[in-house]
């Protein structure tokens, strides 16, 4: 925000296309139809800074920190694991930043963010002979955390940054829905006080360590790339089922492990108004192949993204860009229980489109 002469304003959309279609293959025990969950996931941000004076700046930042939908429909073969779920989370983040030395900046922020859930997954009714029942979950929580930022910039041409997004806890703490189900597993559950009460699905949106650089190489080209990690390990509990008659849980932790980030990238100014600027980017999988699931179906990605910012006077700009996230294939194998059974199989080509569309401008 330092490097801003004037207070901004940024806004933008960016909808979200997923790609996942399984397929699955003859260890599958369940009966239905393949999984298909393409859709789309509306997101956006928008982004104010108040320019103080010229070294001290307030900004205010709203923005969908996180989110993932799949919607598999009633028949698929993996629905009593999950029929379809969404999990959001949006950011609310008043931020301040002050140049201490010409060469040295820092800011920090809090990340207040409200996060929504929602889950379903058939119910085998098989002891009770009687058609799938179904288990729904939904809730919603604040949780809270801090963004810390400092930025050196070693002359006009070469800066560097580091910047800290401390971990956000979300307790969820979901009533069970239960429809449809018949009087042995009614009495089963009901044992185990899993239709009565609230559920644990406590979970712990990753901290974060990133660090990138930025450098001028002449007036036409700049590059930039950046390194970072990420505390996927206790993420947490966010996969529901009743995978069988004696159940002594709903939930399941999903083991997932930390993660690493690499970027590069580069931009050419082809004219005075018109920027156009392209990178890649790998993360490492949060999960072993042998934990993958069909709630979350997630590994190793490689981000691929280009776009073009066109100035349309000393106040206006706009930008449009695209990324391609590419996870490819992956194998999932998942078996809970006798009730839920096992499905396995892949998901071919998985991926997900985002593309960005922001209006910016200068007062």
């Amino acid at each position: 925000m330092t490097r801003l002469k004037r207070s901004e304003l940024l806004a933008g959309i960016q909808p979200l296309y997923t790609n996942l279609a399984f397929s699955p293959d003859s260890r599958t025990t369940t009966t239905g139809n393949d999984g298909n969950s393409r859709n789309w996931i509306p997101t956006g941000n928008m982004y104010y800074v108040h320019n103080v004076s010229p070294d001290f700046k307030l900004g205010m930042g709203v923005l969908g920190y996180f989110g993932l939908a799949v919607d598999y429909g009633d028949s698929w073969v993996g629905r009593y694991y999950v029929k379809d779920a969404a999990l959001q989370g949006i950011t609310f983040q008043p931020s301040a930043a002050y140049k201490v030395t010409e060469k040295l900046s820092v800011g920090m922020g809090l990340n207040a963010m409200y996060a929504m859930l929602e889950q379903k997954a058939a119910v085998n009714s098989i002891l009770d002979r009687r058609p799938d029942g179904e288990l729904k979950v939904s809730d919603n929580t604040w949780g809270f955390g801090a963004n810390i930022g400092i930025l050196y910039e070693l002359n006009k041409n070469t800066r560097f940054g580091l910047n800290y997004l401390s971990e956000v806890k979300l307790d969820f703490q979901p009533r069970t829905s239960l429809t449809g189900i018949g009087p042995l597993l009614s009495r089963a559950l009901a044992a185990r006080g899993l239709t009565d009460r609230s559920i644990d699905m406590t979970m712990k949106v990753p901290q974060m360590v990133m660090a990138g650089f930025f450098h001028q190489v002449n007036d036409r080209w700049a590059v930039m790339g950046d390194v970072g990690w990420q505390e996927w390990s206790k993420f947490g509990k966010v996969d529901v089922s009743i995978a069988s008659n004696d159940p002594r849980s709903l939930t399941t932790d999903l083991n997932y492990k930390d993660t690493w980030h690499f970027a590069l990238a580069a931009q050419y100014q082809v004219s005075d108004p018109l920027l156009i600027f392209f990178g890649a980017a790998y993360d490492t999988s949060p999960v072993n192949s042998d934990n993958m699931t069909v709630t979350m179906p997630m590994d190793e990605t490689y981000r691929f993204g280009t776009g073009a910012q066109y100035r349309w006077n000393q106040h206006l700009s706009f930008d449009f860009a695209y990324e391609l996230v590419w996870m490819g294939t992956l194998n999932v194998d998942q078996f809970r229980g006798p009730l839920a059974g096992r499905v396995a199989g892949e998901y071919r080509n998985a991926c997900i489109h985002a593309i960005q569309t922001t209006v910016r401008y200068q007062f």
